[in-house]
């Protein structure tokens, strides 16, 4: 398979084999317990007959996951025969893949330590690590066979940091290599590619294609060739050996027909516990006395988010959904400020910002409205637009001109510059000067609670922040609906959630929301909403959005409280 690459290509992928650090790798090394978990929720135990079985570790790093599976493997081998004939037995019981050169060797060394301490003699060892082992891009090598268990950590490695020549290739040959699509997409693709009939795959990645748009393929793709069988949610689990930002989960997926996914959360990273919580989720019955685990039907639909909460809040948000148009369909628009690629040269103090005055705007950042109010800290940015939407003639506006080229190595530096010399002044977002007076709704991207900021129409809003504008809602009003805990609601369901449970509060989630009409909206409700925001009484705020969607008792309920 990786016999047909270009030479630009094949020496992308040599650099990366031999790259020091693990950044451009990818590697997130797990935890024994999260390991011996996920291979008990595969179903890779000694108890089976692993021997007629293949297992397949698409990047296996130092061995995290291969070296448990080939202690589980020699004592299902020696329960189901006894020693007899190693090379011949279990030969063909293990793939094995690992692109990078040192780590290969490492853990190749590793294997053959283990089987020497299993009574293996070296011979044998040396050439079942030969058998097993396989050096090479998991996403270009040729596999021989497929494999009744696909288990591991797949890279989590950014579309940036993938060579162009190699990422064209992987783009040429998967399809789930979507948008901004991550390293680990398309090695979930090939491994499920991979996956015999009724075999099991356990992942341990981060959770953001579950619920992303470049996810949507992948998705597709489990939806409808294959079973969601188990999602456990594994943030702030101390999972691996090092910290990561991401919101980490385990998912079993089966080459079987669709049916209910069991969905346990957060378990304590403990043999004791970890064994009793894979015994439930395997059991064919889900025990009464489990109630660490749930089980939920549907919640695979062609490429759709996968909603993973509990039943009664998924039958909520389909309900809104089904009843009510959304956000930008009633009438508000949706959007992110500026982002400049060199904040510390287009952004200053606006008062001593050495630019002729239409050139400068006053800007509001997420530090400005920490409060829930805005604080302006007479922050302003350079705007280098003219009103027709191209850039300004430096020649004619001498201050700006002597502005920018005294800091043109900074700005100049910049991808976009220097993809457009002529332009390179610009900022990468364009400015639209009359977004800075349209009163707006300002978001955080990361947030542990809703925190939406009325600005009254006097400030641009800086690229950390969403705004939301609207011709036809009352914004303060909006805020009410933004802040309850039915958007709260829609932004945990949809999102990807953060280490430390923060919620992503981006444009594509907020356009999830369901709004009605605002000429639906009776004269004493529109009222109730508008003094709840600007008190910023939450509860008022849940009270008047409750009747605003018509929640009924048990949807009350089901958001955790009645609203009264």
């Amino acid at each position: 398979m990786s016999g047909s690459l270009s030479a630009k290509a094949a020496a992308a992928l040599e650099k990366l084999s031999t790259a020091e650090g693990t950044e451009s790798r990818g590697a997130i090394f797990t935890k024994v317990e999260v390991v011996e978990f996920i291979l008990d929720l595969i179903g890779y135990t000694e108890d089976q007959a692993l021997t007629r079985k293949c297992l397949l570790e698409p990047s296996f790093g130092g061995g995290d996951f291969l070296l448990a599976a080939i202690k589980r493997l020699l004592k299902a081998w020696r329960i189901e025969n006894g020693p007899r004939d190693a090379l011949n037995d279990l030969g063909d019981t293990i793939r094995a893949v690992e692109l990078h050169h040192g780590t290969f060797e490492s853990t190749r060394d590793a294997v053959i330590t283990t089987l020497l301490q299993e009574d293996l003699v070296r011979q044998t060892a040396t050439a079942l690590a030969d058998r097993w082992l396989i050096r090479g891009d998991f996403l270009l090598t040729h596999l021989d066979r497929d494999f009744d268990f696909i288990v591991g950590n797949p890279p989590y490695v950014r579309q940036e940091l993938i060579p162009a020549p190699l990422l064209a290739e992987y783009r040429g040959r998967y399809q789930t290599m979507y948008d901004r699509a991550d390293l680990y997409i398309p090695f979930i693709e090939r491994s499920l590619s991979a996956l015999s009939v009724g075999g099991s795959l356990g992942f341990i990645c981060a959770d953001r294609w579950m619920k992303n748009r470049y996810g949507g393929p992948l998705r597709s793709l489990v939806a409808n060739q294959f079973h969601l069988k188990i999602y456990v949610d594994m943030v702030d689990t101390r999972a691996f050996h090092s910290d990561v930002i991401a919101y980490p989960a385990i998912t079993i997926i089966g080459r079987d027909n669709p049916g209910t996914t069991r969905i346990a959360h957060r378990p304590a990273i403990e043999h004791a516990t970890l064994k009793k919580l894979a015994e439930a989720l395997r059991a064919e019955t889900l025990p009464h006395d489990c109630g660490s685990v749930r089980e939920l039907a549907r919640v695979t639909e062609g490429d759709e988010p996968w909603l993973l909460e509990s039943a009664d809040q998924m039958a909520l948000i389909r309900r809104l959904e089904r009843q009510f148009p959304s956000l930008e369909e009633a009438g508000c628009v949706v959007g992110i400020g500026v982002a400049t690629g060199a904040d510390k040269a287009f952004i200053g103090d606006f008062d001593t910002l050495d630019v002729e005055p239409d050139r400068k705007l006053p800007l509001v950042t997420t530090r400005d409205i920490v409060s829930g109010e805005v604080k302006w800290r007479r922050k302003g940015v350079i705007n280098p637009f003219s009103e027709s939407g191209g850039l300004v003639d430096l020649q004619n506006y001498p201050r700006l001109r002597r502005y920018l080229e005294s800091r043109k190595d900074v700005i100049a530096g910049r991808h976009c510059a220097r993809k457009t010399p002529n332009n390179w002044y610009r900022t990468i977002d364009r400015i639209t000067p009359s977004l800075a007076s349209k009163p707006k709704l300002l978001i955080p991207d990361i947030k542990g609670e809703a925190h939406i900021v009325f600005e009254p129409g006097e400030l641009y809003p800086h690229h950390n922040l969403y705004f939301v504008t609207s011709e036809q809602w009352n914004l303060r009003a909006l805020q009410a609906v933004m802040l309850s805990a039915v958007t709260r609601l829609f932004v945990a369901t949809y999102s990807t959630r953060m280490r430390g449970g923060f919620l992503r509060f981006q444009a594509q989630y907020l356009r999830r929301l369901r709004l009605p009409h605002w000429q639906s909206v009776s004269d004493s409700l529109r009222l109730e909403l508008i003094d709840a925001a600007t008190k910023r009484d939450m509860q008022a705020c849940n009270r008047a959005v409750f009747k605003l969607y018509r929640l009924s008792h048990e949807e009350k309920s089901g958001l955790g409280g009645n609203g009264e």
